[in-house]
């Protein structure tokens, strides 16, 4: 497997980049996502994902690890290849598919060119417990980008809380109490509301 690649992006558009490390090319699709990220780069590091088919070697190339973990899960669920998996982080960033599954918003994946009804619901029901597991997403205090409140979520997680479950009580906590400046207290607080 390759884990990834780090080179001159010698060609770039929208869905492919041309990867070029100590002058091998490699061919690698990419998520407009990603594209938003290194359109101005000339060089850079994607992490990569390898498809091998009877017909065909596929790299998928992605800026974040989070991104590939997102397609690496997507693909996963039945009804659900790597061109649907791409189209969709290309529509939705990882932490709002996360965030899609986790609240059970199967309008907002139906939304993806490619994804109907069955497969949204087959998305929701296969992946909810597993994208609160990802790296770097969690609903709500991630997109925030507070470090206090993943902290105390981080916290919780590791004393058996449900990642879900945690992300409610610290936004109850810290909604209803907003002067809260300590980490323990937050954590304290939050474990009496569950």
């Amino acid at each position: 497997m390759i884990a990834y690649l780090s080179g001159k992006f010698s060609h770039k558009n929208p869905a492919v980049v041309y990867v070029d490390v100590h002058g091998v090319g490699y061919e690698v699709n990419i998520s407009l996502n990603t594209y938003a990220q290194i359109q101005h780069l000339a060089e850079g590091k994607l992490y990569t994902y390898l498809q091998i088919k009877e017909d065909a070697h596929t790299l998928y190339g992605f800026f974040d690890t989070v991104e590939k973990e997102m397609f690496a899960l997507l693909i996963s669920v039945s009804g659900v290849g790597a061109a649907t998996a791409r189209m969709m982080l290309s529509g939705m960033k990882p932490d709002e598919i996360s965030n899609a599954i986790m609240m059970k918003h199967t309008s907002v994946l139906e939304s993806v060119k490619g994804i109907g009804r069955k497969t949204a619901e087959r998305l929701v029901l296969e992946l909810k417990d597993k994208v609160s597991k990802l790296s770097g997403t969690s609903a709500a205090i991630s997109s925030g980008g507070n470090t206090f409140e993943q902290d105390a979520l981080n916290a919780l997680v590791a004393l058996g809380i449900a990642r879900p479950v945690g992300e409610q009580a610290i936004k109850k906590i810290v909604l209803s109490e907003p002067s809260i400046n300590s980490l323990e207290t937050l954590i304290k607080k939050a474990l009496k509301s569950i």
